[in-house]
């Protein structure tokens, strides 16, 4: 069973429910540096806060990012990744006018498809080290 940090409690439900999510950028451009992961990371949170979802680990390379998210039952996880790339997409955008140059035909940060891997089988540890070893860009 999970370790009891990991279970939340809803109005009429107990539950532990995590969900590996990697997006890459559009055309899989080398976009990213630290400081850009840096703000992502906290943008990400803030959206999650948002769906009263954790963010429980967060990296990423130059053209990919990994989320591992802990989501409550009533949260449909479409709308969960509609959200995250959208308001990063445009924050990013705002916020670091140079990555305008990897918009040039799409006018969008993300690739439309995106991974969603539910974690339950493999101990979270696993998959906080699997995130973890990810080299993030210099």
């Amino acid at each position: 069973m999970a370790d009891d940090g990991d279970i939340r409690t809803g109005r009429h439900c107990i539950f532990v429910l995590h969900a590996h999510l990697v997006f890459i950028t559009k055309y899989r451009h080398q976009v990213f540096i630290r400081p850009h992961l840096e703000r992502m990371e906290q943008i990400m949170r803030d959206v999650c806060a948002d769906f009263e979802t954790e963010l429980a680990e967060f990296n990423g390379e130059a053209n990919h990012v990994h989320l591992l998210v802990n989501f409550p039952p009533k949260v449909a996880i479409s709308r969960l990744v509609n959200s995250l790339k959208g308001v990063s997409s445009r924050r990013m955008r705002q916020e670091f006018p140079e990555l305008a140059r990897h918009y040039w035909r799409a006018n969008r940060l993300w690739s439309g498809s995106y991974f969603a891997g539910s974690v339950g089988g493999a101990p979270l540890s696993v998959m906080h080290q699997y995130i973890e070893q990810h080299n993030r860009p210099i």
